[in-house]
């Protein structure tokens, strides 16, 4: 059995990727203004054009689910990494609509195997009773790329402009290359027989299609989308724009809810392994998560402190959707891990893809307000659905 000192290392420099990852897709919260001005987008349009992030994110974990069982982490690793460095020059050097548009879909496919490089090493290399706290160390670790697109962006945006948020997060790619090339040497897993490309490609589909994994697919489908609509885009101008705070409060604010995103995977992990109620847990906080967002809503005329409460909480609630990665891994064999881990993330960036251009209607129609409300009204459909399909999954046992 590995020992810890083993494989803590390279697990730690893959979820660099997942730093980047969360920073970058949740910097236009603090720049929402400023992007939307230079290239002339409504609040529609901008959703538009970073829904493009999760759109491309979402249709990218087919290849990479394939790239991860058959090439390995280090390689499938390397390659996005460098292909989410250039997405970031691109949105840097964007002009226009178009150009960003462009730019976040490679970003998107870039980033598609940030979470899953660490998570399928740690399957792979981590003793079983252990790999849902790691699973919540990974997810703690990379969620700080959250903090550094609330104030220290936020501080970086009012100085430079936006351009040179995206400038830093080059430099997060290049950083993280660095590490993973030093670090990493887990060779991909032996194949029990031959399989072309086309027919893995197919076993990624089939596994997200999978009647006994379609009620985490339907759950993964709202849970996602709330952390990157509200603190990847909505939260921002709620913040500015109908609470009347400068980019700097807001992004203090931010801060702390992406706080409560980084410290609570590794507790909400040790809950899971206390209580042993995974399904408990999922369903109780999100739609827990659901009356927070109606209750900010409700807060339009009180003080910033009852907005950074719920941000905050809803921070910590939400993170109980690691439990998800321990049940999938239970479900799957070691060598179908890098496959079924990238079905559930083609249903957490496809839910966030679906809900961000949602979101953007809702806004047309109703301001920011009916934005947010949009996901909870998806986490309450979605966690509901869960219980209906384990229940008659049960029935058809």
């Amino acid at each position: 059995m590995p020992r810890s000192s083993g494989y803590a290392v390279p697990i730690l420099a893959l979820a660099l990727g997942h730093v980047l990852a969360n920073a970058v897709r949740t910097l236009p919260a603090v720049a929402a203004d400023v992007l939307a001005r230079d290239l002339e987008l409504s609040q529609q349009g901008l959703a538009a054009v970073t829904g493009a992030f999760p759109l491309a994110f979402a249709l990218a974990m087919v290849p990479v689910g394939v790239a991860l069982d058959r090439f390995g982490v280090r390689q499938t690793a390397l390659t996005v990494l460098a292909v989410a460095g250039l997405g970031a020059v691109l949105a840097a050097l964007a002009p226009g609509a178009g150009a960003m548009l462009f730019a976040q879909a490679v970003l998107g496919a870039g980033c598609a195997g940030m979470l899953m490089g660490p998570m399928t090493y740690a399957a792979r290399a981590v003793p079983p009773a252990r790999f849902g706290l790691w699973a919540g160390i990974i997810l703690t670790f990379g969620n700080t790329g959250m903090l550094l697109s609330a104030s220290p962006l936020a501080l970086l945006i009012e100085w430079q402009g936006w351009r040179a948020g995206f400038w830093a997060m080059a430099a997060l790619a290049v950083l993280a290359f660095v590490a993973v090339a030093l670090t990493v040497r887990q060779p991909p897993p032996p194949r029990r027989a031959p399989i072309t490309l086309w027919q893995d490609a197919r076993q990624v589909l089939a596994i997200a299609a999978s009647p006994a994994l379609r009620p985490l697919m339907v759950f993964a489908f709202a849970s996602f989308a709330v952390v990157l609509g509200l603190r990847g885009l909505w939260g921002g101008p709620w913040l500015m724009q109908v609470k009347g705070l400068s980019r700097i409060e807001a992004g203090n604010i931010l801060f702390g809810c992406a706080l409560a995103l980084t410290v609570a995977p590794v507790l909400c992990g040790w809950v899971d392994r206390w209580l042993r109620r995974p399904v408990l847990l999922l369903v109780g906080s999100h739609l827990a998560v659901a009356g927070l967002i109606l209750a900010l809503l409700a807060g339009r005329s009180l003080p910033p402190a009852w907005d950074a409460a719920i941000f905050a909480l809803i921070g910590g609630l939400i993170s109980f959707q690691m439990v998800t990665f321990g049940m999938l891994r239970a479900m799957v064999p070691a060598e179908e891990t890098g496959r079924a881990l990238s079905a559930q993330n083609i249903a957490f960036f496809g839910g966030a893809a679906v809900m961000q251009g949602v979101s953007g209607v809702a806004a047309a129609w109703g301001g920011v307000g009916a934005a947010l409300a949009s996901f909870a009204v998806a986490l309450v459909v979605c966690s509901l659905g869960f219980l209906v399909l384990r229940r008659r999954l049960g029935r058809a046992a």
